[in-house]
């Protein structure tokens, strides 16, 4: 069977680091019709738009993609690639797996995680209101009539919204998943002590939707500042988290901390019919062409990729692949030596073929 997946090289050091996952996913003998097209500020250059439509039509055609990182501006600019594009396919489901590879530096050993993160609303969602803005100080006035909540008037405002629908199929999602990858628990986090209304909605929704699988999958809860503080300090207590959208990307880096980096951090934006595998990390336009950057994020993003193609086996041969090459720590990236000026370190190219080369 060949499977057509729409491609998405990305910028900074997207190009280098897709190209090394295409070409390890390859060398697992899965075919593989890519269509290549470009989103961000390459296409921002050529096209006059950072999300052209074919883009979107691509990978609505192919149901599954691989994409690179994309720059987001940080305060002013497009708002994220990344969320147009989960927002636009409605890819309400974010997958971050955390597991440790021996080889890796970091403090912690074993640490096994998912965290299962609400794409589609939350403060992601991007409703704001600039401050001075006349629409601002209106809805200023209404809250103030309506909630009797003072707000400052040079304020800039987010709106949080967060539904029973959104968050009753992210969290089934959560044990669906747990019961197909054999995970033994869910635990949903939130701030349901302050943000009665919003996170209390999202937890008494797991609450509900727990007692389904009592027996299956047990569940528990965990308040967002403490459950931070617990996954530092026994990591190995945890499963599956299912986390509001602001909280999964926090969360999932602080993860991505305890098993040595976003290096080795994948990812996967999943809906109903259609999935995009991304790595966690950015675009890092410093290192752009230098053939330094790790690959093995985006490398394991095309694990996940290949799992839920239904290709279990040349998944675990290319996961299997990259454990090794971690392990022995020779034909690896600069952050992956003991030294980052280590002159033994290997370019992303030659890393890449030394994971084919473990195939």
């Amino acid at each position: 069977m060949t499977h057509n997946i729409t491609l998405i090289p990305g910028d900074g050091i997207g190009p280098e680091v897709t190209l090394a996952a295409r070409k390890c996913i390859e060398a697992t003998g899965v075919k593989i019709e890519w269509e290549e097209v470009i989103a961000g500020e390459e296409a921002l250059k050529k096209h006059g738009d950072i999300l052209p439509p074919n883009v979107l039509e691509s990978i609505k055609r192919n149901q599954v993609a691989l994409k690179g990182p994309i720059t987001t501006p940080i305060g002013t600019g497009f708002r994220s690639v990344n969320v147009a594009i989960r927002q636009a396919l409605d890819l309400y489901a974010c997958v971050r797996p955390a597991k440790s590879y021996p080889g890796v530096r970091s403090l912690y050993k074993d640490v096994d995680l998912v965290i299962i993160r609400e794409n589609s609303e939350d403060l992601y969602a991007g409703i704001e209101f600039e401050e001075g803005k006349a629409e601002t100080l209106n809805l200023i006035a209404q809250i103030r009539k309506y909630a009797q909540k003072n707000i400052r008037t040079d304020s800039g405002i987010s709106i949080k919204p967060i539904s029973r629908s959104a968050s009753e199929r992210i969290i089934r999602f959560a044990f669906e998943y747990a019961l197909e990858n054999n995970r033994k628990k869910v635990t949903a986090v939130h701030k349901a002590n302050i943000m009665k209304f919003t996170d209390g909605l999202f937890l008494n929704t797991a609450r509900e939707i727990a007692k389904e699988y009592a027996g299956k999958v047990a569940f528990e809860e965990a308040i967002v500042d403490n459950m931070s503080m617990q996954l530092v300090q026994r990591p190995r207590n945890y499963d599956v988290l299912v986390l509001p959208n602001l909280y999964g990307d926090i969360i999932s880096d602080l993860c991505a901390g305890l098993i040595g980096g976003l290096g080795v951090a994948p990812g996967a934006n999943i809906g109903e019919k259609i999935a995009v595998f991304e790595a966690v990390h950015g675009a890092a336009p410093k290192y752009a062409g230098q053939n330094k950057v790790n690959p093995a994020a985006m490398i394991l993003s095309g694990v996940l990729m290949l799992r839920y193609l239904r290709e279990g086996a040349a998944a675990q041969k290319l996961e299997n692949a990259v454990r090794q090459v971690l392990q022995e720590a020779k034909s690896v990236t600069y952050d992956l030596k003991p030294s980052r000026d280590d002159p033994t370190s290997v370019g992303t190219r030659e890393m890449a073929e030394a994971i084919i080369s473990k195939i």
